[in-house]
């Protein structure tokens, strides 16, 4: 496969008061925060349309499993059911099943330090609608 990872999809982790994380994230880095976090905007090679989201999550959140680690990282891919199936032929941990969403398909592997790697093939056009209503 050609193209597997094309761009940071988000940066996700665990904090003690995501509320106030995000105030905090708002009031001095002037992020745009809402009840998700802060989703950026940018363009890929083509001129599509892309997002990345940063997101607190509550620290007794169980999304990261089997991971112990306090943040979960999530790359942008292309075609993510053939992917998956390479990196399981490739030997890498794959991680529960692909589901599949209107803003696009998940599905999840482990690295070798034992990090939780959501992989997403996203369907940006939900969240511009979403933010044009």
């Amino acid at each position: 496969m050609k193209n597997r990872v094309t761009g940071l999809g988000g940066f996700f982790f665990k904090s003690k008061d995501p509320d106030n994380v995000k105030k905090w994230y708002n009031e001095h880095l002037g992020l745009n925060t809402d009840q998700y976090g802060c989703t950026f905007w940018w363009k890929d090679k083509e001129g599509n349309d892309c997002s990345t989201q940063w997101s607190p999550m509550s620290e007794d959140t169980d999304y990261y499993k089997p991971s112990e680690k306090q943040f979960m990282m999530n790359f942008r891919v292309e075609n993510l059911e053939e992917l998956l199936k390479v990196l399981k032929e490739e030997g890498v941990e794959v991680v529960g099943e692909m589901e599949t969403y209107d803003y696009g398909k998940f599905g999840w592997i482990m690295d070798p330090e034992g990090n939780k790697i959501e992989l997403w093939e996203p369907n940006d056009q939900v969240f511009l609608d979403q933010e044009k209503s």
